[in-house]
């Protein structure tokens, strides 16, 4: 079974964790993996940097435009994941946009995902039409997940469509805001993330943006299966670096 349902299927909340390959240094990726699974965080989203990433807020934009001077590139993080499996055994998701992947080649991508130990992908500027007209076959014979994003302005019907497509979590976007925006959650989005829990989906879901402290993980945790962390934990990183990771991973729960 995949890494990411199993996970799923611990009775505990999933704590997920965000940040960018390369950064800060071209070479931290497996030694960040190999730490937050340490400290015992459930699930990582890897992020594939990208010179235009649109969901992205401005700490996730930076450390992206460093990830790339450093030299970071699609090639060199699978030859950096390549022995992962060897010392990393929590699932692990590739999140980017869907550009590189198409330069790379969506087969060949999906191959070395696979080769490698990658569970899922997150490619928020993939329609959901588009995946299954042309690229759910190729995820499906690689064993990915392909995970989608829901927002507060999602119609009902849609978020159904996304769940019948799911098969691990579904990604539920806090606020239509870009990532690292948001300061603790209002009244409104404490009765969105209701909302969204009395649909009674068939997949799970993980809440991201805007969670950055025990407070707010455990605010957005109470109608969800997890929670991600991805712009506060890029800021620790980019203060502290690696030597932050277990003070901050222990701050949260």
């Amino acid at each position: 079974m995949n890494r990411i349902k199993n996970k799923l299927s611990e009775n505990k909340k999933i704590l997920s964790i965000y940040f960018t390959a390369g950064y800060p240094k071209l070479d931290d990726t497996v030694e960040i993996l190999q730490q937050l699974e340490k400290d015992g965080v459930d699930m990582v989203e890897i992020g594939l940097p990208f010179s235009d990433p649109l969901a992205d807020g401005p700490t996730i934009q930076q450390s992206s435009q460093a990830a790339l001077k450093n030299g970071m590139t699609t090639e060199l993080l699978f030859q950096q994941l390549k022995d992962i499996r060897e010392t990393v055994s929590i699932p692990l998701i590739i999140m980017g946009y869907f550009n590189p992947m198409l330069q790379f080649g969506v087969e060949n991508f999906c191959k070395k995902c696979a080769e490698v130990g990658i569970d899922g992908l997150i490619l928020p500027d993939l329609p959901l039409a588009e995946y299954e007209e042309h690229y759910e076959e190729i995820f499906k014979k690689y064993n990915l997940i392909n995970i989608f994003l829901i927002t507060p302005q999602t119609s009902e019907e849609r978020i159904r469509q996304i769940d019948n497509a799911s098969e691990g979590f579904i990604y539920m976007v806090s606020s239509a805001s870009v990532t690292g925006s948001s300061e603790g959650f209002g009244a409104e989005q404490e009765e969105y993330f209701k909302r969204i829990a009395s649909m009674k989906l068939s997949n799970p879901l993980i809440v991201g943006f805007g969670i950055n402290n025990s407070e707010t993980f455990l605010q957005s945790t109470k109608s969800a299966k997890g929670a991600i962390i991805g712009s506060a934990f890029i800021k620790m990183l980019s203060e502290k670096g690696l030597g932050g990771i277990s003070t901050f991973i222990k701050s949260i729960r």
